[in-house]
């Protein structure tokens, strides 16, 4: 499969919905936190190979704001399998960055300390940024860029006549990083789940029925093949885009 990706067109952001841990361990007879387990290693295995492709950003939905009303020993599960994969040892030798997006502050404490940790440690590293969307939903995102603007607005440091697009980007979450290309949602579900709306207005989504926890590196390949053979046309005709290459 690797020998059919055209390195000259990796995306330079792919964002994934990581879906189906639970399902994952049910199938096996097994209890849902080992899905949940499963799925931090597939974590290594894709954040690696994307820094192997050379992507700048890959940006992992992996606790929704949403999930705070799991049960209440899930969400505890959840929160320690977390802290057993923020190793430094992984960043440093495949000399990745680290970002977190969302409420972070609802997190616990030592979850919130071994993040600033990590974004820290990782800060001066100079390949693909690995970004974790933790007590993340895109309502919330906007809803506090909207409040924030509004605050500007107020005390007179913004003109409401100008604000535009790019303003909105300013204010979000990933205002230091480029919006998706390409949006993978693993476990078989057609949906965005409130991730990321605004971002991924032209991003390629590609939906697959494979649980997360077997999502390996192919997988992964199929994906990025899969956004290679489409035309990116941001509302222009297919002639415009083919005229333009040139």
């Amino acid at each position: 499969m690797t020998d059919k990706l055209d390195r000259t067109r990796i995306p330079r952001h792919v964002a994934i919905i990581m879906d189906g841990n639970g399902r994952w361990a049910k199938a096996r007879g097994q209890e849902r936190t080992a899905g949940h387990q499963q799925g931090a290693w597939q974590v290594h295995e894709i954040m690696e190979e994307a820094t192997r492709l050379g992507m700048d950003y890959l940006t992992l939905y992996t606790f929704s704001t949403e999930n705070w009303n799991r049960p209440a020993e899930e969400v505890s599960a959840l929160m320690t399998i977390l802290l057993q994969h923020l190793e430094d040892e992984l960043f440093m030798k495949n000399n990745a960055r680290f970002q977190v997006i969302g409420d972070t502050k609802r997190l616990p404490q030592v979850v919130q300390d071994a993040l600033q940790h990590l974004i820290d440690v990782t800060s001066k590293n100079t390949a693909t940024c690995l970004v974790l969307a933790l007590s993340y939903s895109s309502k919330w995102e906007i809803t506090k860029a909207v409040k924030e603007i509004a605050a500007e607005a107020a005390s007179g440091k913004l003109n409401p006549d100008d604000i535009d697009q790019h303003t909105i980007d300013l204010h979000l979450e990933t205002h230091n990083m480029p919006d998706p290309e390409l949006l993978i949602r693993t476990g078989g579900e057609l949906r965005l789940s409130n991730y990321m709306l605004w971002q991924c207005a032209y991003s390629e989504f590609y939906f697959t029925d494979t649980y997360w926890p077997d999502f390996n590196t192919e997988e992964f390949h199929k994906a990025i093949i899969d956004y290679q053979r489409r035309q990116r046309r941001y509302g222009k005709t297919g002639e415009q885009v083919e005229s333009e290459k040139q």
